[in-house]
């Protein structure tokens, strides 16, 4: 149970459209915030569009302690069960932790159409270092990593030591299952991010078994590129590559 109130602009959100969906899943200590823009986007070419918020998040980190990697696949399942209710085809990308949940989903759900992971985590070798570990309680904040300036991510200023043990295990299934993954996939990645190493867009792109594949470099954005220079840019990709898959 929540302890917290949900922050403005970190709700969940829902497009009714047609009956194409696109789940739409935001990252590690985010909110739905970062992934805003792009859901709205999506939702202007006529697309259903699901936004979850992930079980203790857009609240208080303390709420994000108590969460579990479980919960975090529990929150972007209702998300896909709620589109698969209303559409006949299916669409996923996800920022960051929201990337690996998309990478993950796409392993356990083959009639997934096509997958977007941006900047996607499987391989996070700065969190590694904390593997197994308790104190201190919490880490410095690792969200707002943007290269526009003025812009910020609604993220925790405290990342919980006890969730990256949580992210680290997430990342390690997800890892194991990427050769399950054999639908289209268009790859985006940050040639410079601070948080997740790009190479892991590399990695994703060699272990899929997707013949369908492609990794678009973002150049003028660091990790929350979906709030960054090339958001634009990101959405109208995305798009593409919905309406080539779909038409």
């Amino acid at each position: 149970m929540e302890k917290y109130a949900v922050k403005q602009g970190a709700e969940p959100f829902y497009f009714e459209g047609s009956k194409t969906g696109v789940l739409v899943l935001h990252g590690f200590t985010g909110s739905t915030q970062s992934m805003r823009y792009l859901g709205e986007q999506l939702a202007s070419e006529g697309y259903t569009v699901c936004g979850p918020r992930l079980k203790g998040h857009g609240t208080h980190y303390e709420d994000m302690e108590q969460s579990t990697y479980e919960e975090w696949i529990e929150s972007v399942e209702e998300g896909y069960q709620w589109l698969n209710e209303r559409c006949d085809t299916l669409f996923i990308t996800g920022l960051s932790m929201g990337g690996t949940l998309t990478l993950y989903l796409a392993s356990k759900h083959p009639e997934v159409k096509g997958i977007m992971p941006i900047n996607a985590a499987i391989d996070m070798p700065d969190l590694e270092q904390m593997r197994g570990k308790t104190e201190p309680r919490f880490l410095d904040a690792i969200g707002s990593d943007i290269k526009a300036e003025g812009v910020d991510e609604l993220a925790y200023e405290k990342t919980p030591t006890k969730s990256i043990q949580e992210i680290l295990k997430l990342v390690e299934i997800t890892r194991k299952d990427l050769s399950n993954i054999k639908m289209p996939a268009l790859i985006l990645k940050s040639i410079e991010d601070h948080v997740v190493p790009p190479e892991n867009s590399t990695t994703i792109y060699e272990e899929i078994a997707s013949t369908n594949k492609e990794v678009v470099d973002l150049n003028d954005s660091y990790h929350v590129a979906t709030l960054d220079h090339d958001k634009e840019f990101i959405a109208e990709k995305c798009k593409a590559f919905i309406k080539g898959l779909v038409a």
